[in-house]
């Protein structure tokens, strides 16, 4: 079993020599593929975390000194009860869940700053409507702390309500139908929406004959960022060490025990270790000889600006039938998640966005909603999904590898379900098992034993 692992050389920052960067002011033009094409290399990124945030959270205690070997220097020994490998939002929601349950003396370790990767390039919106149970109540317990996150947590989510509109073609009426009666069994506000219900709530969409839409009205979108920091300076406050700027060179094991990790100057000793490392897991466990199907897909985000005249807001949509999802933002900005077909490895991939996928992006929406011809394109960023077989996530103990902890495989749904991740992975950890929602199907051995979670759906970023 290998236990030496080097994540270290790449940067979530890296892109193309001649892009991301922001669109000059005053440069705005019509979306016409022409002006798509002249606007290549002047796109966009998501805001990422900066230095502020990495000089806010320092070092904890439970510091030693010790001799060792990396480079002939000293090395420093920390112990703990849990090391938490993961800056993202999964890995300061567990933190601060752990911490919540009475397990303070836990250290996080991020190899770059808070919410670099998958957190910071989310789309971020919040919906319920999935295909199966476990995952709706995931989202809907998720939501009503996004929902009162300064009461549940202390801090604000950036939570927004929209309402979401989920729209299929008369060949899904079947499948949409059963899944709504199974999230209002659930609890989940939702609704199949007849012809006057959609003239009231999305006057700016079409809709074809035949096609079926659900309707969440609680259903918005939040601020990632702002969640996960939130989340750290909360853990932080209860006593948990977030270290940001931590490489990990190296997992300690003793036998099949995992007893902590190592970066180049420093020794983690701890009994538990949990993996949220988001499109870098899957390194990670193969370096461990631990045999998963994990795969990181490129996921782009487009962002138009609606034309003066357009309704100022509409409702974030799933729209099946054209492929896409689609939210508001601030600024009369618009959203389009598009794209999870292409394979691409965390240590290097392409940030912006394709010409090609803007035009067929574009175009899907403007199909959907006709007043978005006139938008104008203002750029985008690309993010990772880090996918499993059945686009569901893996909430678990390592087999073979004991005192090891999985939170992965979130497949582009992960932030909606955060809140939540971080109480039943405490769970599991601190009880042997998840009791506020039972993620017992989320588990390793349902690929081997061909249980895959199942989507009612073609489009597999619904789940």
């Amino acid at each position: 079993m290998r236990t030496d692992i080097d994540p270290c050389p790449y940067s979530s920052r890296r892109a193309r020599p001649n892009g991301p960067k922001e669109l000059p002011a005053g440069r705005e033009r019509r979306l016409t593929p022409a002006i798509i094409a002249a606007c290549w290399g002047t796109l966009a990124l998501v805001p990422i975390a900066g230095a502020a945030t990495a000089a806010r959270f320092g070092s904890g205690p439970h510091i030693t000194q010790g001799r060792g070997s990396f480079f002939g220097g000293t090395i420093m020994s920390t112990t703990a009860d849990a090391i938490i490998v993961g800056g993202g939002v999964m890995g300061c929601s567990i933190a601060y869940s752990l911490a919540s349950m009475g397990t303070t003396d836990v250290v996080l370790l991020e190899r770059d700053v808070l919410a670099s990767g998958s957190t910071g390039r989310s789309q971020a919106m919040l919906r319920m409507h999935y295909s199966n149970e476990v995952t709706t109540r995931l989202a809907w317990e998720s939501l009503r702390v996004f929902r009162d996150f300064d009461r549940m947590v202390g801090g604000t989510s950036g939570y927004a309500r929209t309402g979401y509109l989920l729209i299929v073609g008369p060949g899904d009426r079947h499948a949409l139908e059963e899944n709504v009666a199974m999230q209002r069994r659930v609890g989940v506000d939702t609704s199949v929406l007849n012809l006057d219900d959609l003239r009231t709530i999305a006057p700016m969409c079409v809709f074809e004959d035949g096609e079926v839409v659900a309707y969440e009205p609680q259903s918005g979108y939040a601020d990632p960022y702002l969640v996960a920091t939130t989340y750290a300076a909360r853990a932080r406050d209860m006593g948990v060490d977030i270290r940001t700027g931590t490489c990990i060179r190296k997992f300690n094991m003793s036998g099949d025990r995992i007893i902590g990790a190592s970066t180049a100057a420093e020794r983690f000793e701890a009994p538990v270790v949990i993996l949220a490392a988001g499109p870098w897991t899957g390194p990670f466990l193969a370096g461990l000889g631990v045999d998963v199907a994990i795969e990181t897909v490129r996921h782009q985000v487009i962002v138009l600006r609606r034309p003066d005249g357009h309704a100022p807001d509409h409702p974030s949509i799933g729209d099946v039938v054209n492929s896409l999802s689609a939210r508001p933002e601030l600024g009369s900005l618009t959203l389009i998640g598009i794209g999870e077909t292409e394979v691409a490895a965390p240590e290097e991939f392409d940030q912006g966005v394709d010409l090609s996928v803007v035009e067929e992006a574009s175009g899907g929406l403007v199909r959907r909603m006709p007043g978005m011809a006139g938008a104008t394109f203002r750029g985008g960023w690309s993010g990772l999904f880090t996918t499993t077989p059945d686009w569901h996530p893996i909430l678990d103990r390592v087999p073979g590898v004991e005192g090891l902890y999985c939170a992965a495989g979130f497949s582009g749904h992960g932030f909606k379900l955060a809140p939540m991740v971080g109480v039943v992975m405490a769970e599991l950890v601190l009880e042997g098992h998840s009791t506020t929602i039972d993620v017992s199907q989320l588990g390793f051995d349902r690929f081997k034993e061909g249980r895959p979670m199942r989507s009612r759906y073609g489009m597999s970023v619904l789940a």
